[in-house]
């Protein structure tokens, strides 16, 4: 099993497709190239395009007998620059970094390029603009966010829901099955789907740095959707800017309709932060 870190900006994803780069890929070649076998490594998760990581995990069949912290060395000298590998463990032949999850964390950042409802002190009326080594991982915001709101619209997404509202609709495999979902089928060979999660814990924090304010939205669950995350991110920034009330969420849940609920944050704000076995 691995732990990765990952900067998602110019990879498709977590998962491969032929003829574009992707961090499943480029850690099945690295590992061609250490050990002369090429596992194709299972992630915890596939994150999209553009999406970032922390602490992935992946876990994979491996038959050469390199110690650990070899392999990380190994692993990391030949991989981009852009992917690291953080820890190697032997585990127990069941385990699957996808289907022994527990929990999971991710953590979407916004950067305030206008003062924020509340905190506007004398002097700091103007835009802020954010610097450019900070684009790639930040949804810089341009309209002014009120933080209580976007607390109470987060407290509305904890416990045990049907999140089809907040699931992505683009005609890829996890869109097939959010429909078979919402017609209670599921595919032949597949397990039964459902778009029912459960969040532990949905909140947001300030965060001051030199460059300026970040607001961080922190989520833990037991799994969530394809741009699930994102989605909620653009429906509570509604929410932030004044556009929606925190009240509506409950309605959009219940709608189970992607139409009801706000717009998807771009990918470059989200990142896998830990993973839970």
């Amino acid at each position: 099993m691995l732990t990765l870190a990952y900067d998602g900006t110019d990879y498709h994803g977590w998962q491969v497709q032929p003829g574009l780069p992707t961090i499943q890929g480029e850690l099945q070649a690295a590992l061609g190239r250490v050990t002369g076998e090429s596992p194709l490594p299972q992630g915890s998760g596939r994150t999209d395009a553009g999406v970032h990581a922390l602490g992935q995990v992946a876990s994979f069949a491996l038959q050469a007998g390199i110690p650990g912290e070899n392999l990380v060395r190994a692993l990391n000298r030949t991989l981009p620059a852009a992917i690291r590998v953080l820890e190697a463990l032997v585990v127990a032949d069941h385990f699957h970094a996808r289907h022994c999850t527990v929990a999971k964390t991710y953590e979407y950042r916004v950067f305030l390029e206008r003062a924020t409802k509340g905190w506007r002190e004398e002097g700091t009326e103007g835009r802020t603009v954010c610097p450019p080594f900070l684009a790639r991982y930040v949804y810089a915001y341009p309209w002014p966010l009120d933080l209580g709101e976007l607390q109470r619209a987060a407290g509305q997404l904890v416990g045990t829901h049907d999140f089809l509202s907040f699931a992505a609709t683009d005609p890829d495999e996890d869109a097939r099955d959010l429909e078979a979902a919402r017609e209670g089928v599921a595919d032949e060979e597949s397990e039964p789907v459902s778009a029912v999660r459960t969040i532990f814990g949905s909140r947001w924090e300030r965060r001051e740095i030199h460059e300026g304010t970040l607001l961080i939205y922190q989520v833990r669950g037991n799994g969530f959707l394809h741009h699930m995350v994102r989605n909620l991110v653009g429906t509570m920034l509604d929410v932030g800017r004044g556009y929606r009330r925190a009240e509506e969420i409950p309605g959009m849940i219940a709608a189970r309709a992607r139409s009801a609920a706000g717009p998807t944050a771009p990918a470059r704000g989200l990142f896998l932060r830990s993973v839970e076995y």
